[in-house]
């Protein structure tokens, strides 16, 4: 099998590394926390094996691309002018996009943003936010999940990090890969994951030690903040996109969800989702997935069947 390629380009004043194989149509991939371009790694094989070129970056703050210090330079209008950048630099005109949890998010903004350079978009896990002008995003989720909500726990620079180093980086990382729980995700001041630190976390049949040792090398480089400098960014996006409430996603979209994602199940998340609200927001959503006994991480719990769906819903454009 042919080996993923790997390289720097410059955009948007970063050094954003690339992971990337195949010829063909591009398929530009995203990817969530706490992730790499690594996540996608079935998905690259699979759609350049099937006649396109898969991209997938490290997003600011992760892996092998810059993580810049100021934690106000991880906004949406950051990120995709870090997504347009990398297009630019690869002489990418319009692509097909697939995203998930953080990385669907900026899919969404990017459609919103640039939907010129969209062909098609795939979006997994995180639906469609529409802004509520009347509140802030951080003050709705501590009104209706509280302090401890990891959303919440995250926003303190420099606290959650220091709890994480703690419990240890491959230890953190083995208790968010394998989370299945669809409630909502506490993680308490003191005892975050609420277990005995000695008590081995048993790895599900889709996830190796060899996989999780990848993530686990490149965060103990790079540290935790990159990625949840996106979470505290929520209030800051929020503030910034003033001018697109309202606005709608005019991409065609197909939107794929295990039913036991704890992104599905966060109330109101499946009225706004099949009660017409996404399709209020995203008017060329074509396709609504909803995976049964899969949890968050479905790109690579069912890997074979995303490789699918993505394969074809871009084959008919």
């Amino acid at each position: 099998m042919e080996e993923i390629q790997h390289r720097t380009v410059e955009a948007n004043g970063l050094n954003i590394h690339i992971a990337e194989k195949g010829q063909g149509p591009i398929i530009l991939f995203l990817h969530g926390f706490p992730e790499l371009w690594y996540s996608w790694r079935h998905q690259i094989h699979a759609l350049a094996s099937l006649g396109y070129r898969a991209v997938a970056p490290d997003l600011r703050g992760y892996g092998d691309t810059d993580a810049p210090a100021d934690g106000t330079s991880y906004t949406s209008l950051h990120v995709v002018g870090d997504i347009i950048g990398v297009l630019d630099a690869i002489g990418a005109d319009r692509v097909f996009v697939v995203g998930h949890d953080w990385g669907a998010v900026m899919a969404w903004y990017l459609c919103l943003y640039r939907p010129d350079r969209v062909k098609a978009l795939v979006n997994m896990s995180v639906p469609f936010s529409p802004r509520n002008p009347m509140r802030k995003p951080l003050a709705s989720l501590r009104a209706l999940l509280g302090d401890d909500y990891y959303i919440c726990r995250f926003q303190e620079p420099g606290v959650i990090e220091a709890e994480f180093a703690e419990i240890g980086v491959d230890r953190v990382l083995k208790h968010f890969l394998t989370y299945r729980n669809p409630a909502p995700l506490l993680l308490p001041k003191g005892n975050a994951f609420g277990d005995d630190p000695a008590t081995p976390i048993v790895l599900p049949s889709w996830l190796s030690e060899e996989e999780v040792h990848y993530y686990t090398t490149k965060y103990q480089k790079t540290g935790f903040t990159g990625g949840l400098n996106y979470y505290r960014s929520l209030d800051r996006n929020w503030e910034l996109t003033a001018p697109f409430t309202g606005y709608q996603s005019k991409v065609p979209t197909k939107f794929i969800v295990g039913d036991q994602d704890l992104t599905y199940n966060t109330p109101g998340s499946k009225d706004f989702i099949h009660g017409g609200g996404l399709k209020k927001y995203v008017p060329l959503l074509e396709d609504v997935v909803v995976m049964e006994g899969v949890g968050h991480f479905i790109h690579e719990e069912k890997s074979d069947e995303i490789n699918k769906h993505i394969y074809d819903f871009f084959q008919q454009f």
